[in-house]
């Protein structure tokens, strides 16, 4: 994929590189960013399509004939239908609609799409797209600038990525039009374009800096709030993934037991298995909503809850054998409630540490937000774990989106307002006039090492040779001229051997004969 990208990334560029005033530098024959975003999205469409297409004639080779279609069409109107799911769009049937597609499935055109965004911020280079020059202000001022273009930058790679490659899907939904399903052009734009401009924002903000910095694209308090509400949302998910693991290991003859009715085959249990395994992410939503309270349903009147589980026929998918026996739950089932609660508290914990608050009152209430972002994030997961498998008693199954919200909205946020509250208290009476840990052990060191400085008297310098090499802070006697001195004019004239060594004469004499330089003690008090 990333080859195929540098292929096409390479290739106007040499030809442009041959036209006389062309010119052959990158920077000049760089693509702009529609362009750019263009050419990714063409080029995701088409590498998802082949994948599909492959592994749908694979199917169609080893099926009964007439299984997708009339022909190599069919197969490919299939193949175009397999990937609008993966985007999670729904289509109509004679009598419903089909809504309860695999969230696994859109990992292949998330992946494509991820890959592409990047090729994408290369090739249109959006480094250098960053506003040179920023305008005057404080520190935090040139931050908020910074951040703001960095955002804006980030929107327009998401928008130019997304934007043809909604256009290109509803081409696709067109195409896989068949007499008995109908794919919805609306969902599908709209899924196209979220999914394209999620992927593209990413990939632009890993371009600009490492994965840790991401986050301090946003504001601090910002920061803080979806810090929490990833710290709440995951602990969820979790524990809903688990759950539902240890169901399959409890109830596993309850699986092998119904594959062995259906009797897929070799092919028919490979693609079973496959199917399985993809929706395995919205087993795990729906475990989330099982600790959550609401719990799921598998039919219009039907229930499966931490207080009671009441279901009819299910579907003849043997994963579904891992769900517990119809009847009232054990009060150990009822344990499972407080999952929500702990991942509230911890939320609250690292949102208050993140940006802690001089006022107490204020601490609770984004507590109380984090729990609420918490909660919407739950209902749109929730949401798309869901959907019906035609009409009837089908129409509904899987977990209510608002019931799934306000219970983790109250849940989460209660217990996180509780932690932050807590937390920015202690934060602020017993952890302000702290010092952080290494700061305080380094302080600690140095005044160590400075007590027994000063206890340990510094020894006096040995007193200079000369008196000129003494300094200001030195308090040494000045030199006087003692009366066993020789004069210094008769020494000149005397024979060099009879001449006494001057410890106060720089002789800078040389092999010509030279000159001898007389320096006066007392200049220093005539200067002064």
């Amino acid at each position: 994929m990333t080859a195929l990208f540098d292929q096409l990334r390479a290739a106007p560029r040499a030809v442009l590189g041959r036209i006389p005033g062309s010119g052959g530098d990158d920077d000049e024959t760089r693509r702009p960013l529609p362009v750019s975003g263009m050419l990714a999205a063409a080029s995701t469409l088409g590498a998802g399509l082949a994948v599909l297409t492959t592994l749908t004639l694979i199917g169609w080779i080893a099926a009964p004939r007439g299984a997708f279609g009339q022909g190599l069409p069919g197969v490919f109107r299939a193949a175009c239908q397999v990937w609008l799911a993966a985007h999670h769009a729904g289509f109509a049937i004679p009598g419903g609609r089909i809504g309860l597609l695999p969230l696994g499935l859109m990992l292949l055109p998330a992946i494509l799409l991820y890959r592409a965004a990047l090729w994408m911020a290369r090739d249109a280079d959006l480094r250098l797209r960053l506003p040179a020059r920023l305008p005057k202000g404080s520190a935090k001022d040139l931050s908020a600038a910074r951040r703001r273009a960095q955002l804006r930058l980030i929107a327009q790679a998401g928008i130019s990525l997304a934007a043809p490659y909604a256009l290109l899907a509803g081409v696709i939904a067109l195409v896989a039009h068949n007499n008995v399903t109908q794919p919805f052009v609306g969902e599908a734009l709209l899924s196209h374009f979220l999914l394209a401009f999620l992927a593209g924002s990413l990939a632009t903000a890993r371009t600009i800096g490492p994965w840790r910095s991401m986050l301090r694209l946003l504001p601090v308090r910002a920061r803080s709030v979806v810090a929490g509400t990833a710290v709440a949302l995951s602990a969820m998910l979790a524990a809903g993934l688990v759950l539902a693991l240890a169901a399959v290991v409890l109830n596993f003859g309850d699986v092998q037991r119904l594959s062995s009715l259906l009797a897929p085959g070799f092919v028919g249990g490979l693609l079973l298995v496959l199917v399985q395994v993809l929706y395995l992410f919205n087993f795990v939503i729906w475990g989330m909503a099982y600790l959550s309270g609401p719990g799921f349903a598998l039919g219009t009147g039907t229930l499966v809850a931490p207080t009671g589980v009441q279901l009819g026929d299910v579907p003849a998918l043997p994963v579904l054998g891992a769900l517990p026996d119809p009847g009232v739950t054990s009060p150990w089932t009822m344990s499972v409630l407080a999952v929500p609660f702990l991942a509230g508290a911890v939320a609250g914990v690292v949102m208050a540490r993140i940006a802690p608050t001089p006022q107490l009152e204020s601490a609770p209430l984004w507590g109380f937000a984090c729990g609420l972002a918490t909660g919407l994030s739950a209902g749109l997961l929730a949401a798309l774990a869901g959907g019906p498998l035609g009409g009837a008693r089908l129409s509904a199954v899987g977990p209510s989106a608002w019931e799934v919200a306000l219970s983790a909205t109250l849940e989460v946020g209660v217990a996180s307002g509780i932690s932050a509250g807590l937390t920015n208290w202690w934060l602020t009476y017993h952890g302000a006039g702290a010092e952080p840990a290494p700061v305080r052990k380094a302080g600690e060191a140095l005044a160590k090492v400075a007590s027994v400085a000063a206890r340990v008297k510094p020894a006096a310098p040995e007193p200079s040779g000369h008196w000129m090499d003494a300094t200001e802070a030195d308090t040494g006697p000045i030199p006087v001229i003692r009366a066993d001195w020789t004069d210094e004019h008769a020494a000149t004239t005397a024979p060099a051997a009879a001449r006494p060594p001057r410890r106060d004469i720089v002789d800078e004499s040389d092999d010509r004969g030279g000159h001898v330089i007389y320096v006066d003690p007392y200049a220093w008090d005539r200067d002064a």
